[in-house]
């Protein structure tokens, strides 16, 4: 499925290693003065699917913004299996660019030996060659969650880079016609649902539960903000009995009842593609998913004049707030990395507009305000989803020892296609979802 290879790319993308040496010298040829090298800096970035090239350009660009520096560029498949070694040894590097959600959990190591630098002095930093802040080009929401405060104590320890949105997917053009209006709450929602029904169309669709994850965090973001979200992803006890948990399970209970009929048969890893295909075909008109959905049906067959459309979730109030959860990539520095001070005014030029700019030429988009001016397509429509006002939503579960026979990704999210058909009430599924809650929390790591 292309969600999965997809945020495995995500996942697997970079590592960005910087060791910095700073160190003067006499130069007798000089008649004794003291001259001071440049420092080195080694960039190591995992070798993904945005190539190689936008990493020499940025570091060219780097160079020349910073002529104290040379940069030494290391591309590899299998970052971890080189950088690994060496921080055993001791040889930490002072930068890394590498995503939680690997299958060697290096960065979830690190988080749990808290073995991370505080970087939140970056955010106030201004960005490397710029008058601007980090912290106020930075898309807001993104320096807020578990994703990047890993300790949930206020303080950032993973700067967000490439990132992808998710959201609401529809067939802008069915709703032109029809003289429909985006849903801005529940309540409109529920409302264009009966007109939809009316003509034979469904609300709503879905490819797979998996993909509830994105819309079921974004939908507890809406019901009770960041504070709240977070004490969820970190089992707190009776967290999903409380109202706002409730009133989540309680919307995802109502759209169940306006979920087209074969949506259940067809969410599987084989058949998923049909449910999409309902919403090329008008045959329903939302369905969650991710950036990835347009290509993954370039080649499907659709309704004359469809036109992609994507919207962040209906806020539960009048002028409440609305998320579009995303996926993103961290940027991080080692607690024993030498050079802390070169890998923080590194970390300050990665969201220049020169380098965000080449980076979005290869596809990776950085979480920057505006940043969907320079894009083209419908990734122009698609990231400009957070300059229209929706929260970005990020992070997610704490990591926990294994617990036999227990899984949040089940309980949560693949108990709704029995939600779904029938076969299992709301009030069940979230006692059940309480219960796991309460076992994981034991085994925090």
């Amino acid at each position: 499925m292309k969600k999965k290879v997809l945020l495995a790319g995500m996942s697997a993308l970079l590592s960005v290693s910087l060791i910095a040496c700073q160190s003067s010298k006499v130069d007798n040829s000089n008649g004794g003065k003291t001259s001071e090298k440049k420092q080195t800096l080694h960039v190591a970035a995992l070798e993904s699917a945005y190539g190689k090239d936008m990493w020499t350009q940025v570091i060219d660009a780097y160079e020349d913004a910073n002529p104290k520096v040379d940069v030494e560029l290391t591309v590899d498949k299998n970052l971890e299996d080189v950088i690994s070694p060496n921080m055993k040894a001791g040889n930490y590097p002072d930068v890394v660019l590498l995503a939680t959600g690997r299958k060697l959990a290096l960065t979830e190591t690190l988080i749990k030996d808290k073995a991370l630098e505080d970087v939140t002095d970056v955010l106030d930093r201004n960005v490397y060659g710029e008058e601007f802040k980090v912290k106020d080009k930075l898309i807001p929401g993104f320096t807020s969650t578990l994703a990047t405060n890993p300790y949930n104590e206020g303080k950032t320890y993973l700067a967000p880079m490439f990132y992808s949105p998710t959201g609401l997917f529809y067939n802008g053009n069915l709703l032109k016609e029809k003289g429909w209006e985006v849903p801005k709450t529940w309540d409109e929602m529920w409302a264009l649902g009966d007109k939809a029904k009316a003509e034979g169309i469904s609300l709503f669709t879905y490819p797979t539960t998996g993909y509830f994850d994105a819309f079921f965090y974004s939908l507890l973001l809406e019901a009770g903000g960041p504070d709240f979200y977070n004490k969820a992803m970190q089992y707190e006890d009776g967290i999903w009995n409380s109202p706002e948990a409730t009133k989540a399970f309680e919307i995802v209970g109502k759209l169940a009842k306006y979920t087209a009929k074969t949506t259940v048969a067809n969410a599987n890893d084989k058949d998923y593609t049909k449910n999409q295909q309902l919403i090329l075909d008008n045959k329903a008109l939302f369905m969650p998913n991710g950036t990835w959905v347009v290509g993954e049906m370039k080649d499907a067959p659709r309704a004359d004049g469809f036109e992609w459309g994507m919207t962040a979730l209906p806020a539960i109030d009048n002028g409440g707030d609305r998320y579009a959860f995303t996926f993103f990539e961290q940027m991080w520095v080692p607690a024993q990395a030498k050079n802390k001070g070169a890998a923080k005014d590194f970390l300050t030029y990665v969201y220049s507009d020169e380098a965000a700019a080449i980076f979005a030429e290869s596809g990776a988009v950085q979480p920057i305000e505006g940043i969907s001016e320079k894009l083209t397509g419908d990734n122009k429509l698609f990231y400009s989803i957070y300059d229209s006002g929706a929260k970005a939503g990020m992070g997610g579960f704490a990591a926990t020892e294994a617990v036999e026979g227990v899984s949040m990704a089940d309980t949560l999210f693949r108990t709704i296609d029995s939600i779904v058909s029938g076969d299992k009430k709301v009030k069940d599924w979230q006692e059940s979802v309480e219960k796991v809650s309460d076992q994981l929390r034991s085994a925090l790591k």
